[in-house]
């Protein structure tokens, strides 16, 4: 096939692009930088099935050539206002990107009759009522939050994905990704894989906001990229929840870090300064991904966590 990739430079997009070409894919590339790495791309160049166009999502897209799929991972990601890169620092370009960036590039994959992704979130979830979430639960989100220029951006854009599905009879798929991590992360992403790793990988204390007690589901990169993949050579236009069910305290992740890093500086907690509507609990239901894509989770956390660690040593030595 010949694919496009919005925000091609970014920490999912670029595994995207590689796992695509690897596959024997053409990837046509995009992105405006403002928070992809176009250092992240740097091991495709000189490869003639990958090419790149440097635009912003929310302008009309125009792409030379017949294409086959439509790939929409243009946003803004992390929930930290530490990082100048996340969401809350952000915010209308976040919604433009969901917004008119997801009518832009639906009305890319219209034009082509190609098949079209969207990069939704379990962040549409909210602060979960259900626990773990299933694909059915409709969510518990503040509509006017911190965290609401993400999150409704991200509901609005699955509502047009299938308004474009049913009226235009487009072939649609959406993956809600769930907190995945991995190399090529940003050091000041803002999330709390980096934020821990490089506290850790410096001999400082890992820093934990409240009592350490809310809980995450980690996914290694590599998995989560399987589980796309296999989602869009699929027929399936329903959300799919792509994640790890292995849910752990910040508390105890914090400490698995300290303990595969050999960081005797332990850990600080300090006032709780997360937005106001952070989710307390987060784990996703895999059932449909197992069931209609046949996919789970195959890294173990300590494997994937080294395979970042090495990732982030090469970074600080730089």
């Amino acid at each position: 096939m010949r694919i496009l990739i919005t925000g091609a430079a970014g920490f999912l997009g670029s595994h995207l692009c590689d796992r695509l070409i690897k596959e024997g894919h053409t990837v046509i590339g995009m992105d405006n930088f403002i928070t992809g790495n176009p250092m992240n791309l740097a091991q495709l160049t000189g490869s003639d099935r990958f090419s790149f166009i440097k635009h912003d999502v929310s302008e009309y897209i125009f792409v030379p050539g017949k294409l086959d799929a439509v790939l929409h991972f243009a946003s803004p990601a992390s929930p930290n206002p530490a990082s100048p890169f996340s969401y809350p620092n952000l915010p209308i370009q976040t919604m433009k990107a969901g917004a008119l960036g997801t009518h832009n590039t639906l009305g890319v994959a219209k034009a082509n009759d190609a098949r079209f992704l969207l990069a939704s979130t379990s962040e549409i979830y909210g602060d979960p009522l259900e626990h773990p979430q299933k694909e059915t639960y409709w969510g518990h989100a503040d509509p006017i939050g911190f965290r609401s220029v993400y999150d409704e951006a991200k509901r609005f854009a699955e509502a047009l994905t299938m308004a474009y599905h049913r009226f235009h009879d487009l072939d649609t798929r959406i993956v809600r990704i769930f907190n995945t991590y991995g190399p090529r992360m940003r050091l000041d992403d803002g999330r709390v894989v980096p934020n821990f790793l490089q506290q850790a990988l410096l001999g400082k204390p890992i820093t934990i906001y409240g009592d350490g007690s809310q809980t995450r589901s980690f996914c290694y990169v590599d998995d989560l990229i399987e589980g796309i993949y296999r989602l869009l050579l699929s027929d399936e236009h329903m959300p799919v929840n792509i994640g790890n069910p292995a849910e752990i305290a910040i508390s105890q992740f914090a400490e698995v870090i300290n303990k595969m890093v050999g960081n005797k500086a332990g850990v600080v907690y300090e006032p709780d300064k997360r937005l106001g509507d952070d989710p307390q609990r987060r784990q996703p239901d895999i059932t449909r991904a197992k069931s209609i894509l046949g996919w789970e989770p195959v890294t173990d956390l300590e494997t994937g966590l080294e395979r970042t660690i090495q990732y982030f040593r090469t970074q600080l030595s730089q």
